[in-house]
């Protein structure tokens, strides 16, 4: 099955920067789009060594030599190119006809190489596992829902959702995990203690929907507090977690030091931890739903080029949000709640936030949260 993906009526701009984790899709939408825009293209994969030497040389005839005659340069996980910010800046000052797609699976080398040389001259996008943003293109909400137990236990990894047999899902993830996710965090920089970075990746898969404690993760692993920051910006960086602090005004009463951590994808947070129960026999379904809602509202939201910043809400007293976004200049509040459609708001919430909104998020509305689709799914 070929899925539709968000971005491709999106792109191309004079140099397009397409992050995302590895295995999600990047190099099949690029190809989608150089068949559609139909330039005389030179595809090049940065493990190729040949390439790499010209392409790093910071020497526009040798870089002529091997881009003349092309009117579109795509560069594959372009981060492993030294120099390769640079070099994009003198391909496009000197041949400034030339379109450049570049991917990267590693936001942390591509963006620091690129970011200086090429401040105001590319456009960065997000690709994501795949979402229902996207699904929806090929499935009305009837059979989007059919789907949604699937998707919070295998998450939305390309080959996994066209995979139909459950073994082979898990198969793919955990070589998901074993070939690519742990490779790249430790590619990354030089690591020590490769062995508690995995044991990092655990506790936070069983913490997901949880303020995390970093003296506490520190004291569990025998890491010092730096440390463990460290290894979580590498995990953030390299697509696997990212992070939703907390909102606050009113320093007294919010809580507003610590952060929640979720998974881009639900089905490599299982993978971690080994657990691919059916829905009914876990003891997580709701952190597992918490998850999902807020990495597909990501998804969503950035595919609409809609920008929020996300938080999460609780007061020392107790009162408490899962979800928060400042988005155009107003509050919105939302609780995710799996087993029922209803949810108290926070007197406090509206109390301190008058121009707020609150919504509960269930399995009747969450459609129309993450996807935009307005007919709900049938019971």
């Amino acid at each position: 099955m070929n899925i539709p993906r968000a971005l491709t009526g999106q792109i191309l701009d004079k140099i397009t920067l397409l992050y995302g984790p590895r295995q999600v899709g990047k190099t099949t939408l690029a190809r989608q789009i150089i068949d559609q825009i139909g330039l005389k293209t030179l595809s090049i994969n940065a493990d190729q060594q040949k390439y790499v030497d010209v392409l790093s040389s910071r020497d526009f005839e040798k870089i002529r030599s091997l881009i003349a005659g092309y009117d579109l340069l795509f560069l594959d996980e372009a981060q492993k190119i030294p120099d390769v910010g640079l070099n994009l800046k003198i391909m496009t000052d000197e041949a400034p006809s030339l379109k450049i797609i570049a991917t990267g699976s590693s936001s942390f080398d591509l963006a620091n190489k690129v970011s200086e040389p090429l401040t105001g001259r590319c456009w960065t996008y997000h690709l994501y596992p795949v979402g229902f943003c996207e699904l929806k293109m090929l499935r009305n909400p009837f059979e989007l829902h059919s789907k949604l137990e699937g998707a919070l236990i295998y998450g939305g990894y390309p080959e996994v959702v066209t995979t139909i047999n459950v073994k082979q899902k898990q198969e793919l993830l955990e070589e998901i995990c074993r070939a690519y996710l742990y490779k790249d965090v430790l590619e990354l920089a030089t690591i020590k203690h490769a062995g508690q970075l995995r044991k990092l990746l655990k506790l936070l898969a069983f913490q997901i929907g949880s303020e995390v404690s970093m003296h506490e993760l520190s004291n569990t692993l025998n890491l010092n507090r730096e440390t463990v920051e460290r290894y979580l910006d590498l995990l953030e960086k390299a697509f696997v977690i990212f992070r939703v602090g907390a909102f606050s005004r009113n320093l007294r009463k919010e809580v507003s030091k610590m952060d929640k951590i979720y998974f881009y994808d639900v089905g490599i947070r299982n993978a971690v931890i080994d657990h691919f129960k059916p829905l009914a026999d876990r003891d997580d379904v709701g952190k597992l739903w918490e998850n999902f809602l807020i990495v597909e509202r990501q998804k969503f939201l950035s595919y609409q080029n809609e920008y929020a910043t996300s938080y999460f809400w609780r007061t020392h007293t107790g009162a408490e949000l899962d979800y928060v976004e400042d988005r155009g200049g107003k509050l919105y509040g939302y609780e995710f709640k799996y087993t029922t459609s209803k949810a108290r708001m926070p007197k406090s919430w509206l109390g301190t936030y008058k121009n707020s909104s609150f919504e509960t998020v269930h399995k009747e509305n969450y459609l129309r949260f993450i996807a935009g689709v307005s007919t709900g799914p049938t019971k």
